[in-house]
């Protein structure tokens, strides 16, 4: 009997989920440790993130920040400076006319960030020329980079300070954005309940 439209819908929702939780089971929860120990290092010593992406990932840098922002905080505690260099859309566009688009995340960086600030760099082929910009200019302001990536890293893989790398096919975006997301998510928890922790006096 040929499947209804209902019914493969339903199959291809059970498959996905299925993979995601494969790949998200995959991660490197090592890494995904030390990261959560530089955002927390720079919350506590009022140090900038910088967030970055483009497409799919400009959304998911969107999203992330306003989590950073607004989910972690907690009264009487420090809060995070987050800003994502790919909400500004006039910036971005006076950028990318005037320098090139390559030129669009770097160009603002150079107007802020300072050494110790953060940069995460969010792409799933790893060789965004806007994103190994804005990376190459922090690291020469002493700022610490970190990519969230997939597919199989691209260049951005060797150049960052760390990473969270995502292995999957090259081309399947969707899957790296979901596992992403979900990455963005739990370090987002992880930072709330620390401060919680802290407002509590469950630690020093």
């Amino acid at each position: 009997m040929a499947q209804t439209p209902e019914s493969r819908a339903c199959q291809l929702a059970a498959d996905r989920a299925r993979k995601v939780s494969s790949h998200i089971a995959q991660m490197d929860t090592a890494a995904i440790g030390r990261v959560f120990t530089l955002l927390r290092t720079a919350r506590d010593r009022r140090a900038t993130i910088f967030i970055a992406g483009n497409g799919g990932s400009a959304a998911t840098a969107s999203h992330w920040t306003n989590d950073l922002g607004k989910a972690t905080k907690r009264s009487g505690q420090i809060p995070m400076r987050v800003m994502c260099l790919s909400d500004n859309v006039s910036w971005m566009t006076a950028l990318a006319n005037d320098e090139g688009y390559e030129r669009a995340f770097a160009g603002q960086l150079e107007n802020f960030v300072a050494p110790k600030d953060i940069l995460v760099v969010i792409s799933a082929s790893g060789n965004s020329p806007n994103l190994v910009r804005a990376v190459e200019l922090a690291r020469q302001r002493g700022a610490i980079t970190i990519g969230f990536l997939g597919f199989d890293g691209g260049v951005l893989k060797d150049m960052v300070d760390d990473r969270v790398w995502v292995s999957t096919p090259k081309g399947d975006y969707e899957l790296v954005e979901d596992c992403h997301m979900t990455l963005c998510h739990t370090l987002t928890s992880c930072l709330a309940l620390d401060l919680a922790e802290v407002r509590d006096g469950a630690q020093t």
